[in-house]
């Protein structure tokens, strides 16, 4: 499965006043791994830098004044994000919103709100109550964003891959259902009742060498008295 987590920096907060997208972060997941593709792009507003939203992200007008039109990305950004592409977004209606006047603007067709999957929405539903803002959620799993001193949209869009993962059960989430299954009907596994496999006929030989294995107790030793190795050794010597 493919999925894309986008992340937008913008002039303000509504498009219908003029706003206008000046950054556009993304990043690639396969089966909710990130695979080293993104798309990143700054793009120039066509309007002055209001000094509340040059506070959050710092990007100048002057900065963005050589930077290309979204009219000039639009193509390549549609291509990225690409039709069958779920659209990982925190706080969805927002960049949405955005990204849809924006293609409007250029005659090209919105993006449909199916297709984007609000982890604003996920966060709230998972801790009633909590703060669910990204830096919120980051402390939460202990994921560093010790480089967020100000917005930028690829820099949130990685540090959201990692919160979407921890979201959804961290990396394994099949894994995760798979496990809940067994344990709610334990003659139940992910293609069928689980069938006891019958004991080898003759145990595996050992791999280890003498030389390994002289080498591993002396380590052991060196640990002392409290090791979990010895502790381990303890309640499994016949």
């Amino acid at each position: 499965m493919r999925e894309i987590v986008l992340d937008t920096e913008t002039t303000g907060f509504d498009p219908d006043t003029g706003d206008r997208i000046v950054e556009i972060g993304a990043i690639e997941l396969l089966n909710h791994l990130p695979t080293g593709r993104h798309f990143h792009v700054y793009i120039n507003p066509e309007r002055d830098m209001p000094a509340e939203a040059l506070a959050v992200h710092g990007l100048t007008s002057e900065f963005l004044s050589t930077k290309p039109k979204f009219a000039e990305i639009a193509a390549e950004f549609i291509e990225f994000i690409a039709e069958d592409s779920r659209l990982v977004i925190h706080n969805a209606p927002f960049d949405m919103k955005f990204l849809n006047a924006e293609l409007r603007r250029c005659g090209h067709p919105p993006i449909a709100m199916d297709r984007a999957l609000d982890t604003v929405t996920m966060a709230r539903n998972k801790f009633p109550g909590a703060p669910v803002s990204l830096d919120a959620l980051c402390r939460r799993w202990g994921i560093d964003n010790s480089g967020r001193t100000l917005h930028g949209a690829l820099l949130d869009s990685e540090l959201l891959a990692e919160v979407y993962l921890e979201l959804i059960g961290g990396r394994q989430p099949d894994l995760v259902l798979v496990t809940e299954t067994a344990a709610a009907d334990p003659g139940a596994g992910a293609s069928g009742p689980i069938r006891p496999r019958a004991p080898r006929p003759r145990p595996l030989p050992p791999r280890l060498t003498e030389g390994e294995r002289h080498a591993h107790a002396e380590f052991v030793a060196r640990m002392g008295e409290k090791s979990l190795w010895l502790r381990f050794a303890a309640t499994t010597t016949p």
